[in-house]
């Protein structure tokens, strides 16, 4: 798959992976920002992207991916930091926004053009073919066990 990058903005970065084994791209903030705490703000990338598949490839759809727009571990675990609202769909032509949610109870966050602020995976899904409504579902081991009826 071929990833088309159109920079909306001068200060914008192109996506890049961090390893060769990355799932994710990294995305770069293409603004300086303050997030305070236990708020959300949707910070600019100053990007637009779409994807192909690229000449005699496998015969793939590119409509059946998306991009999901995850948190970057580090500043999960290092400064309570999450990433909200992470999909990016295969007919959006639109900016690519994080919505950057600071966690923190009493910390601002500040952001610095550059800076690494969440990373995107491709993601191959199927839509349903048909919605039915059922009087029952499968019967399974686990029925409605939820929050943690799963143990540790």
């Amino acid at each position: 798959m071929r990833l088309n990058i159109k920079k909306l903005t001068e200060e914008a970065q192109v996506p890049v992976y961090g390893s060769v084994a990355a799932a994710g791209m990294d995305l770069f903030s293409a603004v300086d920002l303050t997030v305070p705490p236990q708020t959300r703000k949707l910070v600019s990338t100053g990007i637009s992207v779409s994807w192909e598949t690229q000449e005699g490839q496998w015969d793939e759809h590119p409509e059946k991916y998306y991009l999901r727009i995850a948190p970057r571990s580090g500043l999960s675990v290092k400064s309570n930091i999450d990433i909200g609202a992470g999909v990016v769909d295969s007919d959006y032509r639109g900016e690519i926004f994080v919505c950057f949610i600071n966690n923190s109870l009493d910390k601002e966050y500040q952001i610095q053009r550059g800076d690494k602020i969440a990373q995107m995976i491709l993601t191959r899904f199927e839509q349903f073919s048909e919605v039915v409504i059922v009087d029952d579902l499968t019967e399974t081991l686990r029925g409605e066990g939820g929050f943690g009826s799963t143990g540790r």
